[in-house]
């Protein structure tokens, strides 16, 4: 399959068979890295990692996989270029693209991203953005296909923040993956009715369902188990409004006996504020894979980098 030269920039662009392909890459590349086995498709190139937000696992797994494979990161923080103060957006973006082969950003505006990739000419991949968090959701359908060997017809059940950029990524990536997915959340805290709909009809005709409920009783069946923080970056002022609202979604034992599946994993983007969205037993549980997901944000980046900018 050919993707070179595309942007990674929302799930939305991506076809099943385009995910599936990327997720049989990222076993194969990590399948090799296991083995000593480092590849040269990254040589000679040169990426710009954009970081408007901090970052452990999305920096280090672009850092890592470009290396692995031969290419050269660097990394530009706030402080380091000028987007979109200084410069605009578009204008760094012409001048990053005459310099760099591709380039990833982490930040706060979507528009962002979605300008870089316009005006680049260069592939862009999503780090995270407040909307969408793409490369997230590979690394955890890598860990999920890991545990349970396939993906079609797993129930994962999201909790707490529905309306964020986990939330909707993985919404969006599970009705493309025929996977029935359920946020489990205050109705305040919902997705967007837009983006909701355009996932019902990814799912129609996928034969997979999106449920969205106010009730714990929605784990029943639940094969997956998932949270994020209750703040994101950039809301810490709404913390103490987020705990009060969200503290009836907290994944603790309870809930997870409440799937009535011993088979039931826990899942986790990272950073964990344990003792609020989920509990240390919990966590530190058997049940929990939350560092398989965080190693395979390596290996399904430096698929995606591979996959699109790389020489196979």
């Amino acid at each position: 399959m050919d993707l070179k030269g595309r942007s990674f920039l929302t799930l939305k662009d991506f076809s099943p068979e385009e995910i599936d392909y990327l997720l049989d890459l990222a076993a194969d590349l990590k399948g090799k890295k296991k083995k000593g086995i480092l590849g040269t498709s990254l040589k000679g190139k040169n990426i710009a990692l954009i970081f408007e937000k901090p970052s452990t696992r999305t920096r280090c797994a672009f850092t890592v996989g470009c290396v692995d494979e031969g290419g050269h990161p660097e990394y530009l923080g706030k402080d380091d270029i000028q987007l979109g103060y200084k410069e605009s957006v578009e204008d760094t973006a012409r001048v990053l693209g005459r310099m760099f082969d591709g380039i990833e950003f982490r930040g706060f505006k979507h528009e962002n991203v979605e300008k870089l990739a316009k005006y680049s000419q260069v592939p862009v991949w999503n780090g995270l953005t407040d909307d969408y968090h793409p490369t997230q959701i590979l690394a955890d359908f890598l860990t999920m296909k890991e545990q349970f060997g396939h993906l079609k017809g797993l129930h994962f059940v999201y909790l707490g923040d529905g309306r964020n950029n986990m939330a909707n990524s993985l919404m969006i990536g599970s009705a493309k993956m025929d996977i029935d997915f359920t946020i489990i959340a205050p109705k305040e805290l919902w997705p967007a009715q837009e983006l909701v709909d355009l996932c019902k009809e990814y799912a129609k005709s996928n034969g997979s369902k999106i449920v969205l409920t106010e009730s714990a009783d929605g784990v029943s069946g639940a094969d997956v188990l998932y949270t994020d923080v209750w703040t994101s970056m950039g809301e810490e002022e709404k913390a103490a409004q987020r705990i009060a609202l969200l503290s009836p979604y907290q994944v603790n034992m309870e809930l997870m006996n409440k799937t009535g599946k011993d088979s039931t994993i826990f899942m986790h983007c990272l950073p964990a504020v344990k003792g609020k969205e989920v509990t240390e037993e919990v966590f530190e549980s058997e049940k929990s894979v939350v560092f398989d997901e965080a190693e395979n944000r390596m290996h399904t980046i430096k698929a995606v980098m591979v996959a699109t900018l790389g020489e196979m």
